[in-house]
């Protein structure tokens, strides 16, 4: 039986560059022809910019979706309902909501709702459901684009998390941040963690966060880059990135491939794969 794709979960603290490492690392293993669906699940939802697709503020989050949710769970988001279904059913979802651009499907699913301790939800269990289905059932390589923690993930879903990479940036709240995420995952059992470092201009930059970060795998370091900057403040797509910063990138995926060892291929719609044989994301 067929392995399912790689699955990848990005997280760490507001504007590291969670939505870059999403989108280059989609991009590149696209144009390599696996088949890859990203999630936009961070609160600012910006996966789609990124990516260069067009009319992006047309995309509708799925947790936005009242009425998808209402029929799914039998109970409306924003109302109080004494029951509703924690098992709906997903599995007909991805094909239905995502969006394709450049061969790249995107499913932008929205945040979680917060509450006080307790606090459950229609759109919650549905969102929760929705990424369960997508972790362990499908095949495609999937990457997460996440907020600064795991509130998507549960202990069941985090069993499909191949690796969560935790972006940093030099600086004493990025590494808080990191610490903080690595125990909020380790709480749900997932232990596969690695750090990628974003923004590095010198290396003393590189030296701070080692030795800010001993006991962390360090995937790569990538170069402070302007033209990224850029992009970011005018909401434009990442598609002038440095060389550098795209060489770094293609090193990070050829590492991460090394997780799924064993298997012969990613999930993917041709022949195909990254260098020197390392071509172990899934199917």
């Amino acid at each position: 039986m067929a392995r399912l794709g790689m699955k990848i979960a990005i997280s760490g603290k507001g504007g590291v560059g969670k939505t870059m490492l999403a989108s280059l690392l989609s991009t590149m293993l696209t144009q390599l022809g696996y088949s890859v669906l990203a999630i936009d699940a961070d609160p600012n939802t910006t996966l789609a910019i990124a990516l260069g697709f067009p009319h992006p503020e047309r995309i509708t989050p799925i947790s936005e979706m009242g009425d998808l949710i209402e029929e799914r769970t039998g109970a409306r988001p924003g109302q109080t309902a004494s029951y509703f279904k924690l098992n709906p059913r997903v599995d007909d979802i991805p094909e239905k909501y995502w969006v394709e651009h450049n061969g790249i499907k995107l499913m932008v699913t929205g945040r979680l709702k917060r509450g006080g301790s307790g606090c459950y939800c229609p759109e919650n269990a549905f969102l929760e459901a929705l990424l369960a289905h997508i972790l362990l059932r499908r095949d495609e390589v999937v990457i997460i684009d996440m907020e600064a923690g795991v509130e998507h993930l549960g202990r069941a879903t985090a069993r499909g998390v191949d690796k969560m990479i935790i972006m940093v940036e030099p600086g004493k709240g990025s590494v808080e941040t990191a610490y903080r995420i690595r125990e909020l995952a380790k709480d749900i059992g997932l232990e596969n963690i690695a750090v990628v470092a974003n923004k590095i201009r010198s290396e003393q930059d590189s030296d701070f966060l080692i030795s800010a970060m001993p006991d962390f795998e360090f995937l790569g370091f990538i170069p402070y880059d302007q033209s990224i900057i850029e992009a970011g403040l005018g909401n434009f797509p990442l598609i002038n990135a440095s060389p550098e910063v795209i060489n770094q990138v293609q090193d990070i995926a050829a590492r991460l491939s090394a997780v799924k060892s064993g298997v012969s291929r990613l999930s993917r719609d041709k022949k195909g794969g990254l260098d020197d044989g390392k071509d172990n994301f899934g199917k």
